[in-house]
């Protein structure tokens, strides 16, 4: 796993996802926001961190007991006990949230372990404790079933596909009040330093707009106005 730079960690944690697309647009990347997860607690603040992934197959009656979860090197246990600190545990699912990816317990271990967030793109079951825990988790809808009855965990820190989108190790994640965003890891930091140029700009126009100024020549600035009254008010703000 790469290192993401704290510097850009800081960056990511200012901006939206909505923003970061559209930079990941400007360079071809059309399909990096997961689809349909949603936080369960948006009041968390922006999650950030390096992907580690679990990835789940159909279940298979015969392999896929109860018992299992008193292997010690269970692949959803061990996944647990070894997401690194400042990563997001991310989950291949597979779109099925008819049975949990995890529970509260699991989540809570990931918090006390200094976890930065965990997505699926199935459920979670106890739901409205994790809501109330100081971890971002998002997820598709809550599901109370056992993984075990729908889901077979199989592989750890493996490329996944989570809502559709490609995953590799290391990856950077990041999640806001909309959803998550995964950011291909040799493109964070150019991403980040113009995700926050960006978001000065939108801010700058959204004073504008709300002032009743008309988009057109504002967004994009195709008026050089635009460019200077950005300027002068970039000044103002110390931005």
């Amino acid at each position: 796993m790469t290192t993401l730079k704290p510097e850009t960690r800081e960056k990511l944690k200012t901006v939206s996802t909505a923003t970061l697309c559209t930079a990941l647009y400007k360079r071809g990347l059309r399909n990096q926001f997961i689809q349909d997860v949603r936080p369960l607690n948006p009041d968390l603040g922006n999650m950030v961190g390096e992907a580690f992934t679990l990835r789940y197959i159909p279940a298979r009656e015969d392999l896929n007991p109860i018992s299992v979860f008193q292997d010690r090197a269970h692949p959803q246990r061990k996944a647990v006990e070894e997401c690194p600190p400042g990563a997001v545990m991310v989950i291949d699912s597979r779109k099925d949230a008819r049975a949990a990816s995890a529970g509260g317990i699991l989540v809570s271990r990931l918090m006390k372990r200094g976890v930065a967030g965990v997505v699926t793109d199935g459920g979670f079951r106890d739901s409205p404790e994790i809501a109330q825990l100081d971890i971002p988790a998002y997820h598709n809808r809550p599901s109370a079933p056992t993984n075990l009855t729908h889901h077979q965990a199989l592989d750890i820190n493996v490329p996944i596909g989570c809502g559709d989108v490609p995953v590799w190790p290391g990856d950077v994640v990041v999640g806001d009040s909309e959803g998550v965003v995964v950011i291909p890891a040799h493109l964070a930091d150019e991403i980040a330093s113009e995700a926050v140029e960006m978001t000065v700009f939108e801010d700058f126009v959204q004073e504008e707009v709300l002032k009743g100024r008309s988009i057109l020549g504002l967004y994009p600035p195709t008026d050089e106005q635009s460019n200077i009254d950005f300027a002068a008010w970039r000044k103002a703000k110390g931005r």
